[in-house]
C-alpha cells in the first residue's frame, strides 16, 4: 500500500519544502497523510472542476503546483472558489498537495521542463542562491573512514556542480579518556587514548543537515561522534530562480518568437522591440520572472522568457535583451508533465492521471 505521506515525503525529496519562499504555503495543505493512495490527479491548479474530476476518476490526492491556501482562512463558509473548493474536496475525501516555489528553486524543477521543451543546452540556475551551503567537519578512525565517507555521501552531501563525492581528508592524532559509565570502541575507560584518525571535510545543503548526520552517526563506529558544521557563504548552483541555457543552433528573433508560439501555445506573445540580432543565449523562469530580468541581462541572454510582466517593465530591458512574455499559465504548463513523471517513475501501485479541465483564467478574443 502507498500512503499519501509517502507521495508528500518523495516530492519533498526533490523540491524540499525549506527552499519555498517566506510567502508560500507549499506541502500538504489538506487531507490524512496516513490515508491510503487511491489515485493522484495532477493539475497546475485547483479548482472546484477539479476536485469534481477528481471524484471521477477515483483520485483521492491531487497534486497541484499552485497551492489553494497562500493567505490564512478564519472561517470556511463558500463565499470564494478558494472556500468552495475545499469544501468540496473535504466532503469527498480528497487530499490536496502543493509544490510551488520549491519546485521552481531545483534544477530539475519547473524551469529545467522549459529548458527541455525549448532544447535549451548546458542549463544552469539563472539566480543561485548564497548562504545555502554548509561544511561538515568529523574525525574518524583510519580503518572506518570509506564506510563513514560513503554514509555521508549517500544521505547527499558531497556535491560540487557535476561532481560528488567530493571531500578533503588529512590524517591527524585524536585523544579521548572516557568516564566510569563509557563504552568506548577503541581504548580502555578512564585511561587517555590516542588514535590515528582521518580528518573529513565536506559540504552539503542545509535542508539535508539532519539527514547526513543522522547517516555520520548511524555509520560512525564512536560512542559520541565528534563533528563541526560551519555555515557557508558560497553560491549553490544546484538551488535558485530561473535557468539560463544555449539553443544547439543559433536563430533569428522571429524564428525564436516562432517557436515560443508553437512551444507554449499562448493567445500572444508580449514582447520588446527585436534587436535584429541571432538568438544563441536564452534566459527562463516559469511565472512572474520579473524579478530576475537584471540577472538575465548580466548573464548576458539573448532573450528572456517568462510572464507576468507589467507595462512599465517592459522598458527595463533598454535594448539590451529582447522579453517574451508567454503567460503566466502558459509557462508553468509542462509541471504538470514533471509531477507525472516523477510519480509514474517512482510509484506504481495507484493510477496518476492529468487533469483535462483548463484552470488557466486569463482567455484571449
Amino acid at each position: 500500500m502507498t500512503f499519501i505521506k509517502d507521495v508528500s515525503n518523495f516530492l519533498e525529496t526533490f523540491a524540499p519544502l525549506r527552499l519555498q519562499e517566506s510567502y508560500d504555503n507549499a506541502g500538504l495543505i489538506l487531507g490524512d497523510p496516513a490515508a491510503e493512495v487511491s489515485g493522484v490527479l495532477i493539475s497546475l491548479d485547483v479548482t472546484e472542476q477539479v476536485v469534481e474530476e477528481a471524484i471521477a476518476q477515483n483520485c483521492n490526492l491531487i497534486v497541484a503546483h499552485h497551492p489553494i491556501v497562500f493567505s490564512g482562512l478564519k472561517k470556511i463558509t463558500g463565499k470564494n472558489y478558494v472556500e468552495r473548493t475545499l469544501l468540496k474536496a473535504i466532503k469527498n475525501d480528497i487530499a490536496i498537495y502543493a509544490a510551488h516555489t520549491n519546485l521552481d528553486s531545483v534544477s530539475g524543477g519547473v524551469n529545467g521542463k522549459i529548458c527541455e521543451k525549448l532544447g535549451l543546452e548546458n542549463c544552469k540556475i539563472l539566480q543561485p542562491i548564497a548562504g545555502m551551503l554548509k561544511k561538515l567537519v568529523t574525525f574518524i578512525p583510519v580503518d572506518h573512514a570509506d564506510k563513514v565517507r560513503e554514509a555521508v555521501f549517500s544521505a547527499g552531501a558531497g556535491h560540487i556542480g557535476n561532481y560528488d563525492s567530493c571531500s578533503f581528508n588529512s590524517h591527524g592524532q585524536g585523544t579521548f579518556r572516557g568516564n566510569n559509565t563509557t563504552h568506548p570502541f577503541v581504548g580502555e575507560k578512564g585511561k587517555q587514548h590516542y588514535e590515528n584518525e582521518i580528518r573529513f571535510e565536506t559540504i552539503f545543503p542545509n535542508y539535508l543537515q539532519g539527514k547526513i548526520i543522522n547517516a555520520l552517526l548511524q555509520a560512525h563506529p564512536y560512542e559520541e561522534v565528534a563533528y563541526d558544521i560551519y555555515p557557508l557563504d558560497n553560491l549553490f548552483d544546484q538551488i535558485g530562480m530561473g535557468m539560463i541555457g544555449t539553443l544547439h543552433k543559433e536563430k533569428t528573433e522571429k524564428a525564436f518568437l516562432k517557436q515560443l508560439k508553437e512551444t507554449f501555445g499562448p493567445g500572444a506573445i508580449r514582447h520588446t522591440a527585436l534587436l535584429n540580432k541571432k538568438v544563441r543565449k536564452v534566459a527562463v523562469c516559469g511565472g512572474a520572472g520579473s524579478f530576475l530580468l537584471n540577472r538575465a541581462i548580466s548573464s548576458g541572454a539573448d532573450f528572456f522568457v517568462s510572464g507576468d510582466f507589467k507595462y512599465h517593465q517592459f522598458f527595463d530591458a533598454e535594448n539590451k535583451i529582447v522579453i517574451a512574455d508567454v503567460g503566466h499559465f502558459e509557462s508553468e504548463q509542462f509541471t504538470k508533465e514533471l509531477f507525472y513523471e516523477l510519480l509514474t517513475k517512482n510509484f506504481s501501485k495507484f493510477a496518476v492521471r492529468l487533469s483535462g479541465v483548463n484552470t488557466n483564467p486569463v482567455f484571449y478574443f
